[in-house]
């Protein structure tokens, strides 16, 4: 659902933080402020503000895994911990049945710490996570945090003066291959196209949609009011549509075309055509209001396109097709986390700095220690997920006895988890 983007810097990056081991958190520092309930710490956590690196690695255990910080000395703040333990207990079900990407973990690591979580007494969620857990980092462990909330605008259900803007639900023609059923060098790759003349093709991308590529077809799940708006609820992967007598249609993501994802903010820097003070979503949201052509040529650089379905029940709905929550999920690359893992994130952003529970995926979430922190929604949310923009140490909590095993596996000794 959202989504929400290197060289020389990352180089320099992996020495800084070899030189400093994974110790980014000191024993005893205290625990941070709720970041819901007031988004500035007293003492901001201390973290590396480094470019993310970029990894070629496949997975997770490929590009290697440490014992990190020892759980014990991450401030843990009590609030954080009980949206945490909740949305751990929410991940349980599926986590213990997932085929973990990562290659970190099996199903069964996670056993003990789920026969513990529904009857664990929320006072003391703190003490859950390090009685269960183990901290864990990925490469350098240098991390990128964004931020994606759950927008509102306006829309209806049938077109009508003022709503001409189609979101469509997913086509029938959007096919999806599995590259690996014919190849074992492809094994883990995907496409998503179409067929046209017996061969596959790419889908069409955004522009040519735009333009009426699936128009008159069906498609239309919905009308939304504004392009741009819908452009950013497209990034954040779901939504809601204040209709016109008042009432709320929830829509969330259902496929997407299979075109890669392009940050438009990054354009406009690189291009000189809004300031870096500016680049936040409401800025670029400003720019594109007052330069609607070139605004648009913009836009359709982001040859990413999503298809929707509506939202009946709990929701947003992430990747784990269980709802996310404000403040507590988090969306992450499954090849370097496993979804429903617990997370912890020592960054220069106190709003998203402390731990969290990977639930969600994104396009543009790509690679080790990239992360978009959900705000849930209303105007809060929005102003805080629209600036972030945090760099850090991520620490993955992962079962203990997870490094212990991965070690044995290799066949070394390694260093042994810290707790």
């Amino acid at each position: 659902m959202t989504v929400i983007q290197r060289g020389a810097l990352i180089a320099l990056a992996a020495l800084a933080l070899g030189a400093c081991s994974a110790r980014i958190v000191p024993p005893g520092a205290p625990a941070p402020t709720d970041p819901i309930a007031a988004p500035q710490f007293t003492t901001p956590l201390p973290a590396i503000p480094v470019a993310a690196p970029v990894t070629t690695a496949l997975n997770a255990r490929a590009a290697g895994a440490i014992a990190g910080t020892p759980i014990a000395a991450l401030p843990i703040a009590q609030a954080q911990a009980e949206r945490a333990l909740k949305a751990f207990q929410t991940s349980c079900p599926a986590l213990i049945k997932r085929n973990d990407s990562s290659g970190l973990t099996r199903g069964a690591d996670w056993a003990a710490a789920c026969a513990a979580a529904p009857d664990w007494n929320a006072s003391d969620a703190p003490g859950f996570f390090r009685r269960y857990f183990e901290t864990v980092q990925i490469g350098t462990g240098a991390a990128h945090a964004t931020g994606y909330f759950e927008p509102e605008i306006a829309g209806s259900r049938t077109r009508g003066a003022g709503y001409d803007v189609p979101v469509y639900r997913k086509p029938g023609d959007l096919v999806d291959v599995d590259l690996g059923l014919f190849s074992e060098d492809l094994k883990g790759k995907k496409v998503r196209g179409r067929v046209e003349k017996g061969a596959l093709v790419p889908y069409y991308q955004r522009s040519e949609i735009v333009d009426g590529a699936l128009a008159d077809k069906g498609l239309e799940l919905a009308w939304a009011a504004d392009p741009v708006e819908f452009f950013f609820l497209q990034i954040q992967g779901s939504g809601r549509l204040k209709l016109p007598d008042g009432s709320v249609m929830r829509i969330g993501y259902d496929n997407q075309n299979g075109r890669g994802y392009t940050g438009i903010g990054k354009l406009l820097l690189d291009r000189g055509l809004v300031p870096k003070g500016q680049a936040s979503m409401q800025g670029i949201m400003s720019w594109l209001r007052a330069n609607p052509e070139q605004g648009r040529a913009v836009m359709d650089e982001n040859k990413s396109f999503v298809f929707f379905r509506e939202l009946t029940g709990a929701g947003p709905l992430g990747a784990m097709g269980l709802p996310v929550a404000g403040g507590a999920s988090v969306a992450t690359d499954p090849d370097f986390t496993p979804l429903g893992a617990p997370v912890f994130l020592s960054l220069d952003r106190a709003e998203a700095a402390g731990i969290w529970v990977a639930q969600d995926v994104g396009g543009a979430i790509k690679g080790a220690n990239r992360f978009d922190t959900f705000w849930g929604a209303g105007a809060r949310a929005r102003a805080i997920a629209g600036g972030m923009s945090g760099r850090g140490t991520a620490f993955l909590l992962l079962p203990i006895g997870t490094v212990a095993r991965l070690n044995a596996e290799s066949g070394h000794a390694g260093p042994s988890a810290r707790r």
